[in-house]
């Protein structure tokens, strides 16, 4: 039987934040809100044969690194926030656990050591996020309308006035956001606002399930007048998406070192920090080291985040992408910066990859690989099997270096596997990219070179 009394002592935190410790009898504890260190009691959830969940009760002693959480919303209980996981640690003990999160991964998953571990690449740890998708309810029994993120582990809306982690305007903008739906005539069937920011223009996407009257439409204009916003509408899928006004400005992010801007529609796919996208971006170029004469190809290349920048240093820059809607809006972006002469883009389906395909986009000296979650399994095993099997890929030559981009720490960790065991490269420099402060979320960035 459980042991509510007994004292645990927290040995790590695992990937989603929770401080990992063990019971005398060897049985591992999660115990959420406890930090490496800490002596504590937890109330347990769940319990299964080899481990349970809790959350923290009593703390007996407690980690130098444990801090003030920075939002009045963030707790462990019913009705916090579910938004953020880590604010009562100190945010440079949150980067140092990422970076053991990523050291571990390569090691365990892999049986790969960075030769080098980078330095982390961080920022301001509040007022960061540019993307976010806050929930809209209408509470009939309290006639009020909440907006913001939901309450952990919990589908209802957390009941917010601030946002720490937004930026300031728009944070401020919680509240008014409440009134005006409130005051709509269809306040029952807007269930969402997903904020995308660009440098100059803040645009809100309202999910409408059914066409807004011309009061309701009225209420938005003014309210974009009052505090400066741009309204979208988005009454179905994210094709849907349109200005709720046409002559609206543009949306924008600018990476002022390469003298490139990227315009993007507030559904597309862009980084939620744009400072330590920047960042990002310079690092990354700098470790892949591109000489002018040398061609690149950059996978799962997107709207042309990393593509337009390499292609002001390279010959010439493939970008790849899956889908052909894509590689259009990459086109239009390169003709906006004056590029279109040194880019190309292709589409097709980069979760099943050949060698020959290898071959049929050419041989490149040095590759930028940026997948989603899911990783890049299937170019990792062409890579491969076209190295071991040179007659898969007559003519291609792989390249010297390969910057890969992750977001997912074990698909990087299984990616980098197949490189370095079965493809012969060397994991010559990892390290972390702190993009979301006050979570557990682990972006990295990992080098690999083949010797010729």
């Amino acid at each position: 039987m459980t042991d509510q009394n007994e004292w645990l002592r927290v040995e790590s935190l695992d990937l989603e934040a929770q401080g990992v410790a063990r019971r005398a009898d060897g049985k591992v504890v999660f115990i959420e809100g406890a930090l490496p260190g800490e002596v504590v009691r937890a109330q347990v959830g769940r319990s299964k044969n080899n481990w349970e969940q809790g959350v923290i009760t009593q703390l007996r002693r407690e980690s130098p690194q444990r801090v003030k959480p920075g939002c009045p919303h963030f707790g462990l209980h019913g009705g916090a926030c579910g938004g953020c996981k880590m604010q009562h640690f100190h945010p440079n003990a949150q980067i140092a656990v990422k970076q053991r999160v990523l050291e571990d991964n390569l090691k365990h998953l892999a049986k790969v050591s960075p030769e080098r571990v980078l330095r982390p690449i961080e920022g301001v740890p509040w007022g960061y996020r540019r993307r976010a998708r806050l929930s809209v309810r209408y509470v009939a029994k309290k006639g009020a309308v909440l907006v913001g993120f939901h309450e952990r582990k919990s589908r209802y809306v957390a009941d917010m006035s601030v946002c720490p982690v937004l930026p300031p305007q728009v944070s401020a903008l919680l509240l008014p956001l409440r009134d005006l739906i409130h005051g709509m005539q269809a306040r029952e069937r807007l269930p969402q606002i997903e904020l995308a920011m660009g440098d100059e223009v803040v645009a809100l996407v309202l999910r409408n399930l059914e066409p807004l009257s011309e009061a309701d439409q009225s209420a938005l204009r003014a309210f974009a007048q009052k505090h400066g916003v741009q309204w979208w509408l988005q009454p179905k899928g994210p094709d849907s998406v349109h200005l709720l006004d046409a002559d609206g400005p543009p949306l924008l992010y600018r990476l002022p070192e390469f003298g490139v801007e990227m315009p993007f529609r507030p559904t597309d796919f862009t980084q939620v920090n744009h400072d330590i996208n920047r960042v990002l971006v310079h690092k990354a170029l700098g470790l892949l080291d591109v000489q002018a004469n040398e061609r690149v190809i950059d996978w799962f290349c997107g709207l042309g985040n990393f593509t337009l920048p390499l292609a002001t240093q390279a010959a010439e820059v493939l970008g790849i992408e899956g889908s052909e809607a894509l590689v259009a809006r990459s086109r239009e972006n390169a003709r906006h910066n004056g590029l279109e002469a040194k880019t190309r883009f292709e589409a097709r389906n980069l979760f099943e990859l050949a060698p020959s395909d290898l071959a049929l986009y050419g041989t490149a000296q040095r590759w930028l690989v940026d997948p989603p979650r899911e990783g890049a399994f299937a170019l990792a095993k062409a890579v491969a099997d076209a190295i071991q099997s040179p007659e898969l890929a007559a003519g291609w030559q792989p390249p010297k270096r390969i910057v890969y981009v992750s977001c997912n720490p074990a698909t990087l960790a299984r990616d980098a596997g197949i490189l370095v065991h079965l493809a012969g490269y060397r994991c010559t420099a990892a390290g972390v990219v702190n993009m979301f402060p006050h979570t557990a979320h682990v972006e990295s960035i990992a080098v690999f070179e083949r010797d010729a």
